[in-house]
């Protein structure tokens, strides 16, 4: 059974890319969620291995979402995904406790490395 996933990102489309990376490589991505307070509520409910967290989002943006979660699971595995330039609210995610973070447009092999290492490390 592959590691268990919530994607959230406010943009179906960049979810939908990420799901397929995934799924296409033995992960399985048990939710979506389109800002950061819905990814709490299905965190609560779905305990996945890993969540890929956007950091732009509408109601609860990313940052917002990571302290939710880790607030909630202390031990939470977040991987950030940003665009270019949002450098300092990547580092405000990382230290309200991220593992990781992936810059927008996605390559697959970066996606799956900073998956792969922050799960290696849980």
């Amino acid at each position: 059974m592959g590691k268990r996933i919530l994607i959230v990102d406010d943009a179906a489309f960049m979810r939908m890319m990420i799901k397929n990376i995934l799924t296409k490589n033995g992960y399985e991505v048990v939710g979506e969620a389109e800002n950061g307070a819905v990814a709490l509520q299905m965190f609560k409910e779905l305990k996945p291995d890993l969540v890929t967290m956007d950091i732009t989002m509408p109601e609860m943006d990313g940052i917002q979402g990571v302290k939710a979660i880790r607030a909630v699971d202390p031990g939470a595995n977040i991987i950030m995904c940003s665009a270019m330039g949002q450098q300092a609210m990547v580092m405000e995610a990382i230290q309200a406790g991220a593992k990781d973070f992936i810059v927008k447009p996605f390559q697959q092999d970066r996606i799956l490395q900073a998956i792969e290492r922050v799960l290696s490390r849980a």
